[in-house]
């Protein structure tokens, strides 16, 4: 009897695992079945996008990768799953911002108080002399159209050495900060609520220099869990080196003592990846690169694509190193 029982105990256990294996694997299978987003995620060449989330879809905002004379717009794409993208043309030109000429690149993109207001870098300025820097559009759509916010650029001047492009505007804690800089330096400072200009950290300085070792440009940050990350671009933006390092902090202000590379090149993938922005899908863990590369064979300047893949995190709070993608990501509709 007892002996009937575990013959029959041990033919049940064997069926039930069986079964768990045939359901995982068909899970695997409908995994693989499914659409993936691809890299590059749109036709086209874009650079240094700029990700974020507006009225529940998800949108990128990416320079136009060209020579500097013809980056006089702006396109963006959207979507509700990170798969399919709609095209919107033009939403920010040349036309609507006198002063800019040429140059034209690293949208970001915020919502505030009901309006969308759209930071740009202009006209590559090289000295105080010239006219350009950080400017700002203003629309009340995220699909625009955008129209110049200040008449005037924002930041026009080099502080700390820092070249006025490649700006990043995030919220944190209530306060809004625009955190930029080319030429090895970074700078942030204060937004004043309206975005008209800045306003002075309790020591009286508008802009408080923050560079990392190693950094170049292509500044972001964003909190996860309480820490405070910042990331940036190393390495020449024309060649394979590209790439993109972090560190962390309790604050804006850091200090910020780099950690390492999360992203760079797969020469079997492509090369120069690197200017990127992050997604975290509301209410959750879930995180998503996105960044720009150069396909293989391919060694114009300007030959860059725009590109998505998942971003985890070790359980220290540290960023595991991106594996870089042709397949890009699964449908993550935002619920």
């Amino acid at each position: 009897m007892n002996q009937r029982f575990q013959t029959i105990r041990g033919l049940f256990v064997f069926l039930f695992i069986g079964f768990i294996s045939l359901s995982h694997a068909a899970s695997q299978n409908d995994e693989s079945k499914q659409e993936r987003s691809g890299n590059p995620v749109f036709s086209g060449w874009y650079a240094d996008p700029e990700a974020v989330i507006f009225e529940n879809k998800y949108w990128i905002y990416p320079t136009t990768s060209a020579r500097y004379q013809k980056q006089l717009y702006f396109d963006c794409f959207s979507s509700p799953d990170l798969v399919r993208w709609t095209k919107h043309e033009h939403v920010l030109t040349s036309d609507s911002i006198q002063w800019a000429k040429k140059a034209m690149w690293a949208p970001s993109v915020v919502e505030n108080d009901g309006k969308y207001y759209f930071f740009f870098a202009a006209n590559d300025i090289q000295n105080n002399d010239e006219i350009g820097g950080i400017g700002v559009a203003v629309s009340s759509k995220p699909d625009g159209p955008f129209t110049d916010y200040l008449g005037k650029p924002l930041i026009d001047r080099f502080y700390n050495g820092a070249q006025p492009i490649d700006q990043f505007v995030f919220q944190d804690e209530g306060q809004f900060y625009i955190v930029y800089g080319g030429w090895r330096h970074c700078n942030i400072a204060k937004l004043k609520d309206d975005f008209t200009g800045m306003i002075p950290f309790d020591d009286g300085e508008i802009f408080h220099e923050i560079t990392p070792e190693g950094y170049v440009e292509g500044p972001i940050m964003f909190r996860r869990n309480g820490k405070l990350y910042f990331m940036w671009s190393e390495g020449g933006w024309t060649g394979p080196d590209y790439s993109v390092a972090y560190a962390m902090s309790d604050s804006p202000q850091g200090p910020f003592k780099r950690i390492g590379k999360i992203l760079q090149q797969d020469p079997d993938i492509a090369t120069g990846a690197g200017h990127h922005s992050i997604i975290n899908v509301p209410k959750m863990d879930d995180w998503f690169i996105v960044y720009h590369r150069r396909p293989l064979g391919h060694t114009d300047r300007d030959h860059r694509v725009t590109c998505i893949d998942r971003m985890e995190f070790n359980s220290d709070g540290t960023i595991k190193p991106v594996v870089i993608t042709n397949e890009g990501v699964l449908p993550r509709p935002i619920e």
